[in-house]
């Protein structure tokens, strides 16, 4: 965890680098901060100098094995850097911090960038800032959007948490008690053999759009809960018995077909994933979601999201791809607002940890 010091008051720009390499997305971003304009201004004005990102993508069927993934990481991160700091057309002597994913994550891609984090913090003569994957997320919602404080639906490959804001905490309300949402979508292209370009989570998307036949499903949430394994491992079944010569039919007697089963799996479990966040909601009296993660760029599960704030009297705050999927901008702009209060990660202390939970972060930076 980062160690605290006292700070000046900061009365210039402020400039971050921000490495992000969690899973098979390779970021990196800079990003400038101005003075807040006054002390009751709830965050500094933010520039993105550059967000540079390179996925590592498998075959059909295929997922990315955690060593794998890092060699991509380790072969790509040098000319990435390279290409951020020129495209922000600042100097490495501009740079005040370099800021890194410590976690959560797949254990040997977090490793990869977190060694070429220290290196040029030890070559630049830069601090570190070790970032918190999830917060990274909530805090670039937060600054793309403009919203206030919102109960959070954090849904990516790796997570899905319901998440609120109290006392300098991000507070977890509910999680899966399995498998995260992303990878249960992911999992489901492999059994179909769907392209992992530009993911299988958005290939699934464009499939879904074309279902015309609902499947019934298992419909698994436990409180402020959500189970995601036994869904899939009941769609799987479906499936492989179609690919077996053994075809499921609809009500209408027309065969049910891949697009269909996509079609039933996304409203399956984005309906699961709206009533916990309505839930939650309900609970901290907030008219606001904000939806971040890479499977947050989904535009059914904004759309149902939607539909249900609106009911409510709220609204539902999401951003584009640049910003839902990981990216290293993100852990430039919340690396950043922990250093400006303080924050500095020794290098002892910057070791990854693939359970990094989101409550686990002292959010310094807000005492709202």
């Amino acid at each position: 965890m980062p160690s605290k010091i006292q700070n000046p008051e900061i009365d210039r720009p402020m400039i971050a680098l921000g490495l992000e390499g969690s899973a098979n997305k390779l970021g990196v971003g800079i990003i400038r901060h101005f003075p807040r304009p006054s002390k009751s201004a709830p965050r500094p004005l933010a520039e993105i100098l550059a967000n540079i990102r390179h996925t590592y993508v498998t075959p059909p069927g295929e997922g990315f094995l955690p060593r794998d993934t890092a060699n991509h990481h380790r072969s790509y991160i040098v000319k990435l850097i390279k290409d951020a700091v020129k495209h922000s057309g600042v100097r490495v002597e501009d740079i005040d911090v370099v800021c890194f994913t410590q976690g959560p994550g797949m254990g040997a891609p977090l490793q990869s960038v977190a060694i070429a984090a220290r290196t040029i913090s030890l070559m630049w003569s830069k601090p570190l800032v070790g970032v918190n994957h999830c917060v990274g997320h909530i805090e670039m919602g937060r600054e793309i959007t403009g919203a206030t404080n919102p109960v959070v639906l954090y849904v990516s490959g790796g997570n899905t948490q319901v998440i609120a804001y109290s006392h300098q905490r991000y507070r977890i309300f509910g999680e899966t008690l399995d498998i995260a949402v992303g990878n249960c979508l992911d999992r489901f292209a492999r059994t179909l053999r769907i392209s992992n370009d530009p993911s299988p989570g958005y290939n699934i998307e464009l499939l879904a759009r074309k279902g015309k036949h609902y499947v019934e499903l298992p419909y698994t949430v436990k409180g402020m809960d959500v189970s995601m394994s036994g869904i899939l491992a009941f769609i799987d079944s479906i499936a492989n018995d179609i690919f077996g010569g053994n075809p499921k039919y609809a009500d209408d007697g027309k065969m049910i077909t891949n697009e269909d089963l996509c079609f039933s799996l996304q409203e399956t479990i984005f309906a699961m994933l709206v009533e916990i966040t309505e839930r939650a909601m309900a609970h901290v009296g907030s008219q606001q979601v904000l939806i971040v993660g890479g499977v947050g760029c989904n535009e059914r599960l904004q759309e149902m999201m939607g539909i249900m704030a609106r009911d409510r009297g709220g609204e539902v705050y999401a951003t584009d791809e640049r910003f839902c999927i990981d990216n290293g901008i993100m852990i430039a702009h919340a690396g950043l607002l922990a250093y400006e209060t303080g924050y500095r990660t020794q290098l002892e202390d910057s070791v990854c940890s693939q359970r990094f939970r989101t409550d686990e972060v002292f959010v310094s930076w807000r005492d709202d």
